[in-house]
């Protein structure tokens, strides 16, 4: 399975069920002491009191989440979700939760897809581990690369297949600095949907059945006082990985992307949040991992598949308000735009976006919403939704 179909089917699902889970703590180890006293203070107490004695806590929770998808890409479709959240040591008060959880994909267009993963986190926040499998097949236009906004697309139709693993794993540092190395391995096959279009994109024979294997490092910071809804805090996240022939791959080359959120309450119920993205792809990378729009959160309102070349920029606000009845709304804009290189980013290659969405509270404990947000940009609109903010 291809990068692109990986992140546009599921990019919503790896961000809720298996993301479930609190801040990074400071100091991994440090909360004994308090807990020791919290334990002394206790005892005081009267024992046979039955009122004050607190309710058993479960040792998890189950999410199911059925998300519609509508993608002039992929078509309109159905991911059916489900995750477990839950303590891997309930008297570990350190670790955020962590979550297993799969998925299963199906759209107009024949693409079809399924999905297992999970993140762990374990020995007082000091550890945390992603993994994830599946296997599927996917259906979509193609505009080949560095497509001007504005000018008339040729698109191609794309058939891929295949099946990917990867693997992660983290240590917290201190001051909630996260460093560790990654893992992924994919089988690929690609071929024309049907007659080749006239000035279309031509799929290079090295890609028509390939193997990518890569090793790589993910260094994350994360300062926000939640994971689901920020309301103060800042997110720093680095990824960089290497694919090359000794693991396996019959390509060489590297991927690099650099992200950085934050986060400011402007109210009781308003939050201003902000979000940056730079992507940088090597020469020798095949155009299934190239940076580009239409996934995900960067820049809603541009349709996957349209606009992609071996660099990207990207920065966007938003604002989110809390209104009654479980419901919210929010309004954001942003910019961005794609180069073949640093320094051939052009005026007429810049990219706008604006939008609004609305949202449901589906957990109140731990906020986290159902979002539905309608963007558009110069190629012309998306609506995306999904489970958990957008960035």
């Amino acid at each position: 399975m291809t990068r692109r179909f990986v992140v546009a089917v599921f990019a919503i699902l790896l961000a809720s069920p298996f993301g479930f889970g609190q801040t990074a703590s400071p100091t991994p180890g440090k909360g004994k002491q308090q807990k020791q006293h919290d334990d002394k203070s206790s005892s005081n107490s009267t024992a046979n009191d039955d009122d004050d004695k607190p309710k058993k806590e479960k040792r998890g929770s189950w999410i199911f989440a059925p998300i519609p998808i509508v993608s002039p890409t992929f078509g309109s479709g159905l991911i059916m979700a489900v995750g477990y959240v839950f303590k891997l040591n309930p008297k570990d008060e350190l670790s955020p939760p962590s979550t297993i959880g799969g998925a299963a994909a199906f759209t107009s267009s024949g693409s079809r897809a399924g999905i297992f993963g999970g993140r762990l986190y374990f020995s007082e926040n000091k550890y945390q581990t992603s993994f994830a499998v599946g296997k599927g097949r996917a259906n979509y236009d193609f505009f080949g690369i560095g497509r001007i906004p504005g000018s008339e697309g040729i698109s191609t139709e794309i058939k891929q297949s295949g099946s990917f693993i990867f693997g992660e794993f983290m240590r917290n540092f201190g001051k909630r600095i996260f460093v560790g190395p990654r893992y992924q391995y994919r089988k690929l096959t690609v071929h024309l949907g049907g007659e080749p279009t006239p000035g279309g994109f031509e799929i290079p024979a090295i890609d028509l059945v390939s193997t990518t294997a890569a090793i790589g490092f993910h260094v994350q910071r994360d300062l926000r006082d939640s994971v689901f809804y920020p309301r103060k805090g800042t997110l720093m996240d680095f990824k960089a990985d290497f694919f090359a022939k000794p693991l396996g791959s019959n390509r060489d080359y590297q991927t690099y992307s650099l992200t950085y959120s934050g986060f400011r309450s402007i109210g009781p119920k308003r939050v201003l949040a902000y979000n940056a993205k730079g992507c940088s792809v090597s020469d020798t990378a095949p155009f299934f991992d190239l940076c580009f729009f239409g996934a995900s959160s960067v820049l809603r309102g541009y349709t996957g598949g349209e606009f992609q070349d071996r660099r990207l920029l990207a920065g966007q606000v938003e604002y989110r308000q809390e209104l009654r009845y479980r419901l919210g709304f929010v309004a954001f804009a942003g910019i961005g735009g794609i180069a073949p290189s640093w320094d051939k980013f052009r005026l007429d290659k810049i990219m706008p976006s604006a939008g609004a969405g609305i949202r449901f509270k589906l957990d109140k404990t731990n906020h986290i919403n159902y979002r539905a947000d309608f963007g558009f940009g110069r190629a012309g609109y998306t609506i995306s939704l999904g489970v958990t903010e957008a960035f």
